[in-house]
């Protein structure tokens, strides 16, 4: 895994999780620019998991592999799920969907941290 851009990532998300829950308690919608933001996450997250699939294929596996690999696919997938969930409710809560899933990201990517440099 790539250090600099599990911290990025997490940054990123967190800076995205606090922009939609302005939005939450503003009452605002889900807009494009919260789409936007989603995208560009979501391309730093599948950046992660190409250097990681990358690692794993050239023979550095972490010792619970196949755990490694639902955690793996689990962030893959997140971002767009919750874009796309939270772009279909056109309340204040569509925003709200996607704070929380960026609340949960930065912990997917803690888990997979320690399950690739497990403490010995």
């Amino acid at each position: 895994m790539v250090d600099w851009l599990t911290m990025t990532i997490q940054v990123a998300s967190l800076a995205m999780a606090g922009w939609c829950l302005v939005s939450t308690f503003r009452d605002q919608p889900m807009v494009v620019p919260h789409l936007v933001g989603m995208g560009l996450l979501w391309l730093l997250v599948l950046g992660q998991v190409g250097a990681t699939v990358v690692t794993v294929v050239g023979g550095d596996r972490p010792a619970e592999t196949a755990m490694f690999v639902s955690y793996l696919a689990t962030v893959a997938l997140l971002p767009p799920a919750c874009a796309v969930w939270g772009f279909m409710e056109r309340s204040k809560w569509g925003p709200a969907v996607i704070a929380f899933a960026c609340l949960i990201l930065p912990v997917l990517f803690v888990r997979l941290e320690q399950l690739w440099n497990p403490v010995a």
